[in-house]
């Protein structure tokens, strides 16, 4: 796609700062040779829109006939993940049948619904050849009368997604609605979510269409107001105020996203989240009693050798 004039930026002034609500500094976490950032859910912060779980993975290289991620069968409910590579590859599969193997800038939205099992690994020839892995995988919190839905799983090549470029910025819609851009997989609700590269100096006007948006410095640095926010950093804006980010010298990678505010809070376990603590521990009881066969969660047709116990507590 050309230009959009919907990029026009405009630089907030004076006392614009204060349109960042929070500025939240991701945890990192060890998942066993590669490590995560993860920007939400935080103290400061459960949910930007929808948004309820943002990881940054990696970077991080793998050697040849190293392990890499090896995550096994694990079940979601009431959520939709959103796997987005920066570089590498990852094999999916799920209890759907679906058998996917996750490529940069493509997207993949899998929508547990009632229930999914899904693994994630580096196997088979990228395993004996290694690579650079980074990425970013975030959970959607689905609507209340939707968490009890069917599964699906839906992959789009970056080919399709919808690309902006204007003075100095590239930004690939990668879901729902922004800049006059629609991307194409259907959502549950109102969000959206953007892969934006700036170059030094160019600047980004955040969407005015939606209530909740936040900005994740994936790369180099952006100035708010005279405010410079290095990367590795999560900045939440106010509802309704008119702002830009400006990059600084090095240039800057940012994820942009999200939506509508949910109808109310969530409640989060492991792997499962629910607008109820009922529907939690019926599924924790469904995962342990592991009938694949006839119960509520199956394991991946093509990965059902072993799987993720629930946790104890």
């Amino acid at each position: 796609m050309s230009w959009n004039p919907a990029l026009d930026p405009e630089i907030p002034i004076g006392d614009a700062v204060d349109a960042i609500e929070t500025v939240i500094a991701p945890r990192a976490r060890d998942l066993g040779g590669f490590e995560v950032r993860r920007a939400l859910p935080s103290a400061a912060r459960q949910m930007i829109g929808p948004f309820i779980f943002f990881d940054q993975i990696g970077p991080v290289e793998f050697l040849s006939g190293q392990r890499g991620i090896d995550i096994r069968p694990h079940p979601h409910i009431g959520l939709a993940t959103v796997t987005y590579l920066l570089q590498g590859r990852l094999h999916h599969r799920d209890s759907l049948g679906t058998d996917q193997w996750i490529t940069p800038g493509a997207v993949n939205w899998m929508n547990a619904g009632y229930g999914i099992t899904h693994s994630e690994r580096t196997d088979g020839k990228v395993r004996d050849t290694g690579q650079h892995l980074a990425g970013i995988q975030t959970w959607v919190a689905l609507p209340e009368d939707q968490e009890e839905g069917q599964a699906a799983f839906k992959h789009v090549g970056a080919d399709v997604l919808p690309e902006l470029q204007a003075e100095g910025k590239t930004v690939r819609l990668v879901l729902g609605d922004a800049w006059g851009a629609h991307a194409p997989i259907e959502l549950p609700s109102e969000m959206f979510y953007a892969d934006a590269n700036l170059d030094p100096g160019a600047q980004l006007p955040l969407p005015d269409n939606h209530e909740d948006r936040g900005v994740y410095v994936l790369q180099g640095s952006v100035t708010v107001a005279g405010e410079t926010y290095e990367e590795g950093r999560m900045l939440v804006f106010r509802p309704g105020d008119r702002v830009s980010l400006k990059a600084g010298g090095q240039g800057a990678r940012l994820i942009v996203l999200g939506g509508a505010t949910m109808g109310g809070p969530r409640y989060i376990w492991w792997n499962f989240v629910a607008s109820s603590r009922d529907k939690i521990d019926a599924a924790k009881e469904a995962w342990r009693a592991g009938d694949w066969a006839h119960g509520r969660f199956q394991l991946p047709p093509a990965d059902d050798a072993e799987f993720i116990p629930a946790p104890e507590r």
